[in-house]
């Protein structure tokens, strides 16, 4: 049972039920998910944007303010193995759908918290948005350059990232479920799950005590490692060995570098990049973006073009992958959807279903509770459901 909204709880059972989990999406009756209205892009009225977080799900509209709405949540408490929420921390225990209530509906009930900051600290009832989070956890500090300032990553990196550490977290206590018998809390924050993310660059304050610069197209720990302007286009080199750096410079006919002690080792190398790249991009001038690639690829340097959104449809990679997704919509007609990245071999993850229409299930859901179609029609009426 999924409560959650917009796109780290949506994106997170997304993927339970990409892999089969059967997923209910109960959202308000006065309009539903937030992102329903995010756009446009819009196809016959239906959101772009809901549409890429909420496939293989059936959508059950109640008002959780009414007593009559919480009794139907608590219904579904005792068929259900996993409840996801992103409302802000406290609003589940003023509605009367905390844990604790229905743990003990439910014993083994996996309930999953996702918010900005967290169930505790002195920001906890503060909102999160990726944006702010982007901001705040130092993610915007080291994107861009110089020149541009801070900048936020294209997309809503961290809704992503707590979208997969929920779904892991999830997963870890259904697996220890299977051992114990009980369920347990899930306490997912945006903001740790961005901080976390940071990696080998918290890693180097950590150990440095050093305040990591944005750099672009660089990378703080490796060099060459970056965007180059070919003749007529942009690429990635990304060099990760001593030895690769050897054939690049040999394929770049640029043999004494490799033997230049300024530059022998990537260690040196990262010292000294001031003086290595401009060498390096003056000759990446000199020929075209394909010849680069071509040459590099055919010697095992890792390296790619700098693909446009459009471009993708295309790329033969991609088709072979079945990354594309076409599949039939009640009211946007045909869709298209990015599929699972998921190649399990014996039980694959799958698009089964479209992103519902707001309430599109409800009366089904509410029949397979025993609700008959008097007691629907009361509901409906009240405006509960």
């Amino acid at each position: 049972m999924d409560l959650s909204r917009v796109l780290a709880g949506p994106y997170c059972s997304m993927i339970l039920g990409d892999l089969g989990a059967e997923v209910v999406k109960v959202e308000t009756p006065d309009g539903g998910d937030d992102t329903r209205k995010w756009g446009p892009p819009f196809q016959k009225g239906v959101s772009a944007y809901y549409l890429c977080a909420n496939r293989n799900k059936k959508s059950l509209t109640v008002n959780l303010k009414s007593p009559e709405g919480k009794d139907i949540i608590k219904k579904l408490v005792k068929e259900n193995d996993v409840v996801i929420h992103n409302f802000k921390t406290g609003t589940m225990e003023r509605l009367g759908l905390c844990y604790e209530t229905l743990k003990g509906i439910n014993p083994s009930i996996i309930f999953c918290s996702i918010t900005g900051f967290g169930e505790t600290g002195p920001y906890k009832n503060l909102p999160g948005y990726d944006f702010i989070i982007q901001a705040m956890s130092g993610f915007m500090s080291i994107t861009g350059d110089k020149d541009s300032g801070p900048q936020k990553v294209g997309i809503a990196i961290t809704d992503v990232l707590t979208g997969l550490y929920a779904c892991i977290g999830i997963q870890a206590a259904l697996f220890e479920r299977e051992r114990s018998g009980l369920g347990q809390k899930i306490d997912i924050a945006l903001y740790d799950s961005a901080v976390s993310a940071l990696i080998n660059v918290a890693s180097n304050f950590l150990m440095s005590g050093q305040t990591p610069e944005p750099l672009g197209n660089s990378h703080p720990n490796i060099v060459p490692y970056q965007t180059f302007q070919t003749k007529d286009s942009d690429i990635v080199v990304a060099v990760g060995n001593d030895r690769q750096f050897a054939v690049l410079c040999r394929l770049m006919g640029l043999t004494d570098l490799a033997d230049d002690p300024r530059f022998a080792t990537n260690p040196k190398r990262v010292e000294n990049r001031e003086v290595l790249v401009p060498i390096l991009q003056k000759r990446m001038m000199e020929e075209g973006s394909d010849e680069w690639i071509r040459s590099f690829r055919a010697n095992n340097i890792p390296c790619g073009p700098i693909q446009t959104v459009n471009e993708l449809e295309t790329d033969p990679q991609l088709q072979e992958r079945d990354i594309v997704h076409s599949i039939d919509h009640p009211t946007a007609g045909k869709i298209r959807l990015i599929g699972s990245p998921l190649k399990l071999s014996r039980t694959p993850a799958k698009v089964r279903y479209y992103p519902p229409d707001a309430g599109e299930h409800t009366n089904e859901i509410l029949m397979e509770l025993g609700f008959d179609e008097d007691l629907i029609g009361f509901l409906r009426k009240n405006k509960i459901i």
